[in-house]
């Protein structure tokens, strides 16, 4: 049978993508034997870890209710959204789950802003590590799981393609990037923030034209810049076997999405490369690869219980 790894990448609501990357792998009769992800990839390759299909995944992301999505909570950290159904979505799959009980070998990513380094959650609470690989700087509320307060992943590792390659030494990995190459970023749309509870567009209107909000807005669209730009130069140094870029460029990572489009794009991105994964799982280019990759990284910053 033939078996890869997967190193999923982050994105928000483009993380739904994922998914359907995940489908037409199954349908192609391969075999994800590990998963590596970080923000919203960490969210989609725990929920999978965990023994959830496909369907029953994209219906639940269905039925969410996305007027309250991102409401803040009384215990909700410093940050400008909350996680006000992220969080209950979460816990319906994932409370009281350990890494140990995972069906498949998963680890997501996360970086402590105390001692500046970036962690590799792969034991203890699932659902504490993906609460911490998704919390985006700024915007969600920071996890802490013990003496670490820990934002996403994404920070120092967008796609994790060495953690994919650790847990899975002997494999092809796959990533899943979901930003597209550097010369179509220009086509990328701004990141804008949802406000939550909903506000009058005049009021609206006014708090986005104000100096801190505009600042706010370039302040974000440089560090997204600068996260793109990271993942290309980890992908061309880690050397993922195949790399996947589903096209969801028009979509930003808070907006309101139908699952389905993001669904579709996934399976296409899989399609479209279909000659390129079955040259990765090929036993030339497996004897290849134990000479040209770099191997599993030596040292790894689990987070300790």
């Amino acid at each position: 049978m033939s078996e890869i790894a997967l190193a999923l990448g982050g994105g928000g609501v483009k993380g739904i993508a994922h998914l359907g990357v995940i489908h037409r792998l199954e349908q192609e009769g391969i075999k994800i034997k590990a998963i590596a992800g970080t923000s919203a990839g960490g969210v989609v390759g725990a929920l999978y870890a965990a023994g959830y299909s496909v369907s029953q995944l994209t219906e639940a992301l269905a039925d969410l209710n996305r007027i309250n999505y991102f409401a803040r909570r009384p215990k909700d950290g410093p940050s400008l959204l909350g996680l006000g159904q992220v969080a209950p979505f979460l816990e319906r799959f994932l409370a009281g789950l350990t890494f140990e009980r995972l069906l498949i070998p998963f680890a997501c990513t996360a970086v402590d802003l105390h001692t500046k380094q970036e962690y590799v959650l792969n034991r203890g609470s699932v659902l504490d590590a993906v609460l911490a690989t998704i919390a985006i700087p700024g915007i969600f509320p920071p996890q802490k799981i013990g003496p670490a307060e820990l934002v996403d992943g994404g920070v120092l590792d967008p796609v994790p393609v060495a953690v994919a390659r650790w847990l899975a030494p002997k494999l092809p990995i796959i990533a899943v990037c979901l930003s597209p190459v550097p010369e179509k970023w220009q086509e990328l749309p701004d990141f804008t923030p949802i406000p939550t509870p909903p506000l009058p567009p005049p009021l609206l209107s006014q708090i986005s034209n104000l100096r801190l909000s505009q600042a706010f807005r370039i302040y974000i669209q440089a560090i997204d810049i600068t996260s793109r730009m990271l993942a290309e130069l980890r992908m061309q140094v880690e050397k993922p076997d195949v790399i996947l870029r589903p096209d969801v460029n028009q979509f930003g990572i808070l907006d309101k999405v139908e699952p389905g489009v993001l669904l579709k794009a996934g399976e296409e991105a899989v399609e479209n490369s279909l000659d390129a994964i079955h040259h990765a799982l090929s036993w030339p280019h497996g004897l290849l690869r134990r000479f040209q990759s770099p191997p599993p990284p030596e040292i790894i910053h689990p987070l300790e219980e």
